[in-house]
């Protein structure tokens, strides 16, 4: 049953499958208060970055890169609740998203 649960959230999730999958398998952990804050940050860093997705689509390049900084400031909260919960595999997986965000910024122009 795990393994079809990560599967699915690989399916789902796209870009994010390796964190997802890491979390979908720290379950237990998951149950801990910051570990919930957390996985909160990440979704809601997932949100962002679709609505970022949109804006750039609509052509309002402004508004991509406040987005953008949004969605890195979620990531950031989320490896500190990761670390606090003693979920640092997890917090090790935020840094490749948040290199995939530096990539985005690069390209949307937003440094």
């Amino acid at each position: 049953m795990r393994a079809r649960t990560a599967a699915l959230l690989r399916r789902l999730a796209g870009p994010s499958a390796g964190l997802l999958a890491s979390l979908a398998l720290t379950s237990a952990a998951l149950a801990l208060p910051a570990c919930l804050e957390a996985q909160r940050k990440v979704d809601e860093a997932n949100a962002l970055r679709f609505q970022a997705r949109q804006e750039a689509r609509l052509g309002n390049h402004d508004r991509v890169c406040d987005t953008l900084d949004e969605v890195g400031d979620r990531y950031d909260d989320a490896r500190d609740a990761f670390e606090q919960c003693g979920e640092g595999i997890v917090a090790i997986d935020l840094r490749s998203e948040l290199r995939g965000l530096r990539i985005a910024k690069k390209i949307n122009r937003c440094d």
